[in-house]
């Protein structure tokens, strides 16, 4: 490769209004492309690509997809020439702390009286897994949640699930409501036998038990199934 090449790829030697970092210091981080995010945390290219060419080509591997991209694993972000292993580091970190934000957004002691609400609670925690986990809100009368825990991690279509565990838990937080949810990696919202077992048998023993089981949510990476709304509970 030519130095003129080089000079003409390298983001140092581009105008000042079009440097991504420049660019987000005047302009506000709104202003800056997806590629234009990624490469400030790539930093600098190779010899042969600068680092928004780098941000680009990851995009494409990834559908341009920012969530595909979130999902990645970390040997899948390497494999893109131009990322090793810090710039991969800073990556999945980026997208972490994405992570906990939202989940920090929710708050603390949320409401949760609907299915949406549940979902909106339970997705940021779900969105990623690649096996089925069940978990399971511990709320008082008023609906605000006094606890959530998840109660198994199983497999990529089920996972096994000691009633036992969620009633005691139950009578220790004090809790008069429970709701559940678990995943489907798949991203099918349609509930197997299984799940309908389950839902019943949990809904017996918190009939036994005088507490309300206010709702069963299957949750998927944008769509969602509730028992209470589809009329199963």
């Amino acid at each position: 490769m030519n130095t003129a090449t080089s000079i003409r790829l390298s983001i140092k030697n581009w105008a000042p209004t079009d440097r991504p970092s420049d660019k987000l210091q005047n302009m506000g981080v709104e202003s800056l492309s997806d590629s234009e995010l990624i490469s400030i945390l790539i930093g600098s290219g190779t010899q042969q690509y600068s680092a928004i060419d780098v941000a680009q080509h990851m995009l494409k591997k990834f559908d341009h997809n920012l969530n595909t991209l979130g999902k990645a694993r970390f040997d899948e972000l390497t494999d893109v020439e131009g990322v090793g292993t810090f710039t991969a580091c800073k990556i999945q970190a980026a997208i972490e702390l994405g992570k906990r934000r939202q989940k920090a957004a929710v708050g603390l002691k949320p409401t949760l009286s609907t299915a949406t609400a549940i979902y909106e609670y339970m997705h940021p925690r779900m969105a990623d897994l690649e096996v089925e986990e069940f978990w399971v809100m511990y709320l008082n009368q008023s609906y605000k949640l006094i606890k959530a825990m998840p109660i198994s991690r199983g497999g990529l279509t089920e996972t096994a699930v000691d009633i036992r565990i969620i009633m005691r838990e139950a009578v220790l937080c004090n809790a008069t409501i429970i709701a559940l949810a678990h995943d489907h990696p798949s991203g099918n919202t349609h509930p197997s036998r299984q799940d309908d077992q389950l839902t019943k048998a949990i809904k017996d023993a918190c009939q036994l038990m005088r507490i309300f089981l206010l709702d069963h949510v299957i949750v998927c990476d944008g769509a969602y199934m509730s028992y209470r709304e589809e009329g199963k509970l």
